[in-house]
């Protein structure tokens, strides 16, 4: 996957945005044009395509069952739907939404990146599997922004009168930007014939006609980089940073220890799962610019690591919720009123992604 482009009207900044275009491998020519080593030496290795096929197994094993009976149990058997639980509602969505496509990526990695199901349910697939990482990592910055308003900010948060309508028109929003920056793969055969080997790839080369000029593309990447992770990364950092800050000035109880033990996790879980990939695309970019080398193999992996967090979400709110946990028991039919486990009342609800339960503030939605 490489770039040709011919006939800019301003040579020094076409010629850079085609530096930087090539750095992510995208294919700026027609399907007559040949595929450098590099791109055809990615296709040939059975072993990482193997190996990520496995990672996604597993992933799609444990995300359906995992995530369908998550959703059931926050719409269903729990209440009130709290801002917390709106949030954790459309993080299950997003990881449903990803495990219904990863099957069919399951099949295209696991048959050397030959893909037979059209362009449609190619276009579908890709979207889905990017929706999801950015979605995730929309909703995990709005969950940290409202946990950090609550204990950092009690008195902003307890005057806060509409934090439940706050929290749906922040999924209906993060939904809508996510879908209109992807809008271009939407509209796109992400399809490629590969005569040399026989293949028809889907989505590792991208085509001239997705994007009509050069101004575009570099707004494109400009926005997955920048809008959708890096800005939403350092946000979800202070925020959970400024939460253990107070968190240890309070001094540590036994409530607190477990919620600043989930404050790593979920910090944790986003920065393994989210930051490999985008890091290792930057880190791609400056190889192809200074270096001519490539990283694209990596970053391949590493965008497999964005689908483990859809399986992991479940766990985290078996660990983080009071109201969770005592709704999973009762549905197991096991016993609740283990330690930490006693009914509440509505004033005295619990989640680790709802401030309410890490600091002083006990007034409810």
């Amino acid at each position: 996957m490489y770039i040709n482009i011919k006939h800019a009207r301003h040579p020094h900044t076409h010629r850079l945005l085609a530096t930087v275009l090539k750095s992510v491998r995208m294919s700026w020519t027609n399907n007559s044009i040949q595929l450098d080593e590099a791109t055809l030496q990615m296709f040939k290795n059975k072993a990482a395509s193997h190996m990520v096929s496995v990672l996604y197994v597993v992933v799609t094993l444990i995300n359906l069952p995992a995530n369908s009976f998550s959703l059931w149990l926050l719409m269903f058997r729990t209440s009130p739907k709290t801002s917390s639980i709106i949030f954790m509602i459309n993080l299950t969505i997003t990881d449903l939404a990803v495990g219904v496509v990863l099957p069919f990526q399951i099949i295209y990695q696991s048959t050397g990146y030959d893909w037979t199901f059209g362009p449609g349910m190619c276009s579908v697939m890709t979207v889905m599997f990017y929706s999801n990482m950015y979605c995730s990592i929309l909703t995990m910055t709005a969950i940290s922004i409202n946990r950090y308003l609550g204990i950092v900010r009690p008195m902003q948060f307890k005057e806060s009168k509409c934090r439940r309508a706050w929290a749906v028109i922040s999924c209906v929003l993060m939904w809508g930007l996510v879908l209109c920056a992807l809008c271009p793969l939407q509209k796109t055969d992400l399809t490629y014939r590969v005569p040399a080997l026989n293949i028809t790839t889907c989505f590792d080369v991208l085509k001239k006609d997705m994007l009509p000029t050069m101004e575009q593309w570099a707004f494109f990447l400009f926005t997955l980089f920048v809008i959708l992770f890096l800005l939403p990364f350092f946000i979800t950092v202070f925020c959970y940073v400024s939460i253990i800050r107070k968190l240890i000035i309070k001094g540590i109880t036994i409530q607190k220890k477990r919620s600043l033990h989930m404050a790593f996790l979920v910090l944790l879980v986003f920065v393994v799962c989210f930051t490999p990939n985008n890091v290792i695309l930057l880190a791609h970019i400056i190889q192809r610019l200074f270096f001519d080398s490539s990283l694209y193999m990596q970053y391949k992996l590493s965008l497999s690591l964005s689908c483990i967090n859809s399986c992991l979400d479940p766990f985290i709110y078996y660990l983080a919720s009071k109201d969770f946990r005592r709704n999973l028991r009762e549905v197991l039919g096991l016993q609740t009123n283990s330690t930490g486990d006693f009914p509440m009342s509505d004033q005295h609800r619990e989640s680790i992604f709802s401030a309410r339960s890490l600091s002083q503030c006990q007034t409810e939605e």
